[in-house]
């Protein structure tokens, strides 16, 4: 059974973290097969948004496996197949899938199923939308295991939480749940768990309709203005801004709407 489901339906890519009797957590070869799928989505054009979900009903992702991967970054394991050697000869690989400090240049939608712990909370973080299921734990868990939060969640979470409630959930080390943050701005739907996929897809596919070009463009600004001066992420728009006015896109979107049709947008 592989530990991690790809599939693609018109340019939505949906990638499923699948070992559900672990919880999803993340072992090596999962964290490998990530890793290596994140990179094939980013040079696959014909992709324009992705969502990402955990296998099961109760569990979107725990984290780090603590038999398998927590022993590695310790060193208090050896590695025990090509997986973890792989882990052990570039420990790049865990940032890389859980996408800290690397982008994929594509919105990535979370639609968080079950809990999210630790490294699955990081992986929420990492995505640009979040669609949440009622009642689940969300938390950082790591300090009353002795660590920090080190795939992004120590660094990023003040940016998406009220610094109170980013303290509480780094250093108490207890989850919260969902409904309690409905609020917070750090999701953008709250619905029942049977909601979560198709309304993350269904969202997806809104977001596939639109100019590619014109939503990484978009994308990309908010993303890097956000530790820029005002005059710099001005800036950065109107390059960006102005890139985008010579594509094939932008001459198809005005006149699909001028010809009363949907347009046909192609990335060029």
């Amino acid at each position: 059974m592989s530990v991690l489901k790809y599939q693609l339906e018109g340019h939505v890519g949906l990638l499923t973290l699948n070992r559900p009797e672990s919880r999803n957590s993340l072992n090596p070869e999962l964290i490998v097969e990530l890793a290596e799928t994140w990179e094939r989505i980013k040079e696959d054009s014909d992709i324009r948004v992705v969502v990402l979900t955990g296998a099961g009903d109760s569990t979107f992702c725990s984290g780090f496996d603590l038999g398998t991967t927590i022993p590695l970054i310790t060193g208090t394991r050896e590695p025990a197949d090509d997986f973890e050697e792989a882990i052990k000869a570039d420990r790049d690989l865990l940032r890389r899938a859980t996408l800290v400090g690397h982008d994929i240049g594509k919105p990535i939608i979370a639609a968080v199923n079950g809990h999210a712990i630790a490294g699955g909370m990081e992986l929420l973080l990492a995505c640009d939308l979040r669609v949440v299921a009622q009642g689940v734990k969300l938390g950082l868990s790591e300090v009353a295991l002795g660590l920090i939060p080190g795939m992004g969640g120590t660094a990023l979470l003040r940016r998406h939480l009220p610094s109170a409630l980013a303290m509480e959930m780094l250093l108490c080390a207890k989850p919260i749940i969902s409904d309690d943050l409905a609020d917070s701005g750090l999701f953008n739907r709250l619905v029942p768990v049977s909601e979560t996929l198709p309304t993350a897809l269904e969202i997806a596919q809104t977001v596939a309709s639109n100019a590619p070009l014109a939503v990484q463009g978009a994308r990309q600004v908010v993303r890097k203005s956000a530790d820029l001066e005002e005059s710099q992420a001005l800036l950065l728009e109107t390059q960006i801004g102005e890139a985008l006015t010579q594509t094939e896109d932008a001459t198809e979107g005005p006149l699909a709407f001028m010809e009363k049709r949907s347009p046909q947008f192609h990335g060029r």
